[in-house]
């Protein structure tokens, strides 16, 4: 729906809900009322409408909850026109006492929608990366919309052809949105080698996928320089600062050179070459396979020596330099000092 709508806040409301919670409940509340209003060609007056779409609160005869709900329904009513959506007034016959509401589905529906090669590649990868269960609704219904329009977009095709990404990230809506609306963001983040999270202020230029991780990059005002900050290493939520629009991104920022380019917070990669079935759990955590030589992010050398020589016989380690030195000094260990 609106940036008012998506956006998170980790504050709490009324009754201990959250703000996240109350807002996710009135975009689902705007969604009945459109599928409401577009399935008659009658003007429905607020008392049916009221009756007819989850969410409203039922009459019972008090002042307050009627009060209620008017206040409600004129802020949905200002919502629906604000984004666009044509929200007619009348009466369906001089009889009638008070106004009523429709959406005519010819001034509703989108015109053919045409995508060349390169779009509809786009957005088959964009569905595979709502495939996870913070956005896959979101992409169904979004595909759902498209193909209704005459437009075949393949979510998935030959297998292979289009990298599967991972959004299971839980703090991935919340930075795209931050980055899209230009809203400052904070969260708490455990930097390499660290153990105790530390709190980061954000302007988020950007979120892309890098090697299979994610990483969100922009001007970190606790260190006052651009920084790139791993997905995964984030812990609990992420908090909106201010209002959106709150700062302005550079325009010809690079967020992939930022993110590759080896800032501090990123992780480091080791080179390992496998074979035989001893190497399993290193399999499991590597980001690629050539040739049967391993690439595997790290942060702690100590930990990653020792699963490298657990495998024994099965792995080699290539680079870098220091974890081949506590690979070979562990092996040493283990041999008893031979």
């Amino acid at each position: 729906m609106s940036t008012r709508v998506a956006r998170a806040t980790t504050r709490r409301g009324r009754g201990g809900i959250s703000f996240e919670d109350m807002a996710a409940r009135r975009a689902e509340r705007l969604v009945n009322l459109v599928i409401c209003l577009l399935s008659t060609r009658q003007f429905l007056s607020a008392e049916r409408i009221r009756d007819a779409v989850p969410g409203y609160e039922g009459a019972d005869g008090s002042k307050a909850t009627d009060e209620a709900f008017k206040r409600m329904f004129e802020r949905d009513k200002a919502e629906l026109r604000e984004l666009g959506i044509p929200l007619e007034t009348g009466r369906n016959s001089h009889f009638d006492s008070e106004d009523g509401y429709r959406i005519r589905r010819g001034d509703y529906e989108l015109p053919p929608i045409e995508f060349d090669a390169a779009e509809a590649a786009a957005v088959g990868l964009a569905a595979r990366l709502w495939q996870s269960a913070t956005l896959g609704e979101a992409a169904r219904s979004a595909l759902i919309k498209l193909r209704a329009a005459g437009t075949e977009v393949h979510a998935a095709d030959a297998p292979g052809a289009v990298p599967l990404l991972d959004a299971s990230d839980p703090s991935l809506p919340t930075l795209l949105e931050a980055a899209r609306t230009a809203t400052v963001v904070s969260f708490d983040y455990v930097k390499v080698g660290a153990t105790v999270p530390e709190q980061r202020t954000l302007e988020p230029w950007g979120v892309l996928s890098w090697r299979r991780r994610w990483y969100v990059a922009g001007f970190d005002r606790d260190r006052g320089e651009p920084r790139s900050f791993r997905l995964s290493r984030i812990t609990g939520n992420v908090s909106a600062v201010g209002k959106a629009g709150a700062f302005s991104r550079p325009e010809k920022v690079d967020i992939l050179e930022m993110v590759a380019g080896g800032w501090p917070d990123d992780e480091r990669r080791a080179l390992v070459r496998v074979s035989g079935s001893g190497a399993g759990q290193l399999r499991r955590i590597a980001e690629s396979e050539i040739d049967g030589v391993l690439t595997i992010s790290f942060s702690d050398p100590s930990r990653m020596a020792r699963v490298i020589a657990s495998a024994g016989s099965s792995a080699q380690v290539l680079s870098p330099p220091d974890l081949v030195a506590a690979v070979v000094e562990r092996l040493r260990a283990a041999a008893g000092g031979i």
